[in-house]
């Protein structure tokens, strides 16, 4: 049976997908959020004409000769505007962010006038709109401030609230179920120091990634090897009205493997199982109804990066947002060898590189079970089925951990 590829393999687990319902959240609770609607500006901003400096407010078409002597009619401050006009021969002492009186276009800064008492001097040209931050300057009632699919992060969320808009329309979360086989697996903190146990790590690290792309996680424990504990477990999970069911071990075929006979027993249909790549081979992926369920490889390199590939975009997916994951290009700091017939995943590390991109080099040790080399890594760099050997400056693609 031919290994399928990663491409097709990531299609056949976005494929039929619509996103998840919307539903409307205060904007106090929506960071991280995916929006499902467009917002539009419920205000301008500026709603009016508003000054940029500390300074004079002044008709410039009125202005006689340098130095201009004005008589200052008044004050306009944040929150407190002038409500006069201003003429010919007046000025309005105004304040960052105050409003721009009636009848002046112009301000003059601070240091370039000289004041004696009700009177101003200004010892500086100025034009109009100078110094003035115009209505609908920065956007305008009615106007876009975000798309769809768009995900909420600080930035954006103080232009929502700029825009005057309370709540937003963000999809739901999709509700993630996590379980873990093997009997050698025991939790942090329970290692009894028998040489057969193994501490369980994947759960936390699939965890993290889900959450930060935006999911609600359970941890749904561990299940033994067995196929009516496994069969079990994934019967619970498929009750539950999970959207996702991501297991971790028990993937490929030997007598220890229940995952995929455990699901097929349990009517989830697989269409992805054997993929060509490395790490992370015996990834699988199913359906039953609403239920999606990823079978992860137990080795915990494998998993993460399974992960970072399939699960991360398929949460994104399911809430409306680009799946990812994102490529970016750099150059090889090292030689690497010929590629085989599946796609490699590197663990890799990247340095500033003298044309002001990256420069990226592999670690020497690729074993789907170094988790300190994971944890040292910031990307993956990416060969391709069958590359060539690469030479040191040599373009090439990676997937940073933190982009």
């Amino acid at each position: 049976m031919a290994l399928m590829p990663v491409d097709t393999a990531l299609a056949e687990i976005l494929a039929d997908l619509d996103p998840l319902p919307a539903e409307t959240v205060a904007i106090g609770e929506a960071d991280g959020r995916v929006l499902a609607a467009a917002l539009s500006a419920r205000r301008s901003q500026p709603e009016a004409d508003m000054s940029a400096m500390d300074g004079y407010a002044v008709a410039s078409d009125a202005l006689p000769g340098l130095p201009a002597r004005l008589r200052v009619i008044g004050t306009s401050a944040a929150g407190h505007p002038f409500q006069g006009r201003v003429g010919a021969g007046e000025a309005v002492r105004i304040f960052t962010g105050a409003l721009v009186p009636a009848g002046a276009d112009t301000v003059v800064i601070q240091e370039n006038t000289s004041r004696d008492g009700d009177d101003v001097t200004l010892i500086a040209a100025t034009g109009a709109g100078r110094n003035v931050r115009l209505a609908g300057f920065d956007f305008a009632a009615g106007g876009l401030l975000l798309p769809a699919g768009h995900r909420l992060d600080a930035r954006s969320l103080m232009l929502a609230a700029a825009g005057n808009l309370a709540e937003l329309p963000v999809r739901r979360r999709p509700r993630i179920a996590i379980l873990q086989t093997g009997d050698e697996l025991v939790r942090p903190g329970d290692a009894t120091g028998a040489a057969s146990e193994v501490v369980v790590s994947n759960v936390y690290g699939l965890a993290a990634l889900c959450r930060a792309a935006g999911a609600h996680v359970d941890d749904l424990g561990l299940v033994r090897d067995d196929m009516d504990a496994t069969r079990s477990a994934v019967r619970d999970a498929a009750s539950r009205g999970y959207d996702i069911l991501v297991t971790s071990g028990g993937a490929s075929v030997g007598e220890h493997d229940l995952i995929a006979p455990a699901l097929r027993a349990e009517g989830i249909a697989l269409s992805v199982h054997k993929i060509a790549l490395r790490p992370g081979k015996p990834l699988m992926f199913g359906r039953r109804a609403d239920l999606r369920v990823l079978g992860l490889p137990g080795n915990p390199v494998s998993a993460y990066v399974c992960a970072l590939l399939f699960l991360v975009p398929l949460v994104n997916a399911l809430q409306g947002a680009a799946p990812g994951p994102n490529r970016r290009p750099a150059r090889l700091a090292a030689p690497v060898r010929a590629n085989d017939g599946r796609r490699d995943y590197m663990r890799a590390r990247t340095t500033p590189s003298a044309d002001g991109g990256l420069a990226v080099a592999p670690f020497a040790t690729q074993d789907s079970a170094m988790l300190s080399v994971l944890a040292q890594a910031d990307c993956l760099l990416i060969r391709e089925p069958n590359a060539p050997p690469g030479e040191p400056g040599d373009g090439c693609e990676i997937i940073p951990f933190n982009a």
